[in-house]
């Protein structure tokens, strides 16, 4: 039955890949976000009936003389340069966080608080402090900023990659979209060791001047750009990692299991 489907071909001798190829109504294309999801959607629908399609399929012409693939590129170039923009933007805006955190965890490595004793002269150049050295705060602030300056400069050089990228119209199914990915995640965890590394110099700093309670104020105010970074960044790192990483897209398991 699905070969006989394949066969059928409308008034315009369009068959069923020539109605993939088609861009959707803009009510079906708001229901991803941003114009490069939305691209990549659409070569995953022609990609999924390309499947159940006869290879021979590819060759066939409708009666303006148009073949499916050549008919996805004419209906989708404004998608493509419109994904291309968001996709520059997006990244480009992530960079300079990326970057900026990068700068700050760098500079923090050399500006380790207590780390020196002050010599009598007040120059600031003492002898290292070794209860500092042997304490578990400075091993959390040093894992911490490590992480921190490293998952900065993986984000920084995803988002390049993007940036630099040609923007081919196969480069939407997977390539770019799992860039974008992984420049969030790794934004992500820099951004946590970036927090994580400024309570611990602070609670070090206040070690003995303040009580155990005053702590917790400090952590809840260092939490929250994680979480609104979280909050707003959740949705579309959820929806890349759906469209990239799943097969099932489409809902096809769901098919075949009550077929």
């Amino acid at each position: 039955m699905k070969y006989d489907l394949a066969r059928l071909k409308d008034e315009s001798g369009n068959r069923m890949l020539h109605l993939a190829a088609s861009k959707a109504p803009i009510q079906r294309l708001n229901q991803v976000p941003g114009a490069a999801l939305q691209m990549q959607r659409e070569l995953l629908w022609y990609k999924e009936v390309e499947s159940i399609m006869p290879s021979v399929n590819d060759l066939y012409q409708n009666k303006k003389y148009e073949k499916s693939r050549i008919l996805f590129t004419e209906e989708h170039r404004d998608l493509v340069k419109d994904g291309a923009t968001w996709m520059k933007d997006t990244a480009t805006q992530c960079m300079v966080v990326a970057t900026l955190i990068t700068t700050i965890m760098f500079a923090a490595v050399f500006t380790v608080p207590g780390a020196n004793k002050d010599n009598s002269d007040h120059t600031g150049t003492g002898e290292p402090n070794n209860n500092y050295v042997q304490g578990k705060f400075p091993l959390v602030f040093v894992i911490s900023n490590i992480l921190a300056l490293c998952s900065s400069v993986a984000s920084m050089l995803m988002f390049l990659a993007i940036i630099t990228s040609r923007y081919a119209e196969e480069d939407f199914l997977s390539t770019l979209p799992r860039m974008l990915m992984l420049g969030l995640l790794f934004l992500f965890v820099s951004i946590v060791g970036m927090m994580i590394a400024f309570v611990t110099a602070i609670l070090f700093m206040l070690h003995y001047d303040v009580r155990r309670w005053a702590s917790f104020p400090i952590i809840f105010l260092a939490s929250v750009p994680v979480t609104i970074y979280a909050l707003v960044e959740l949705p579309l790192f959820i929806q890349l990692m759906f469209t990239t990483s799943s097969s099932d897209v489409f809902g096809k398991k769901n098919l075949n299991h009550h077929a």
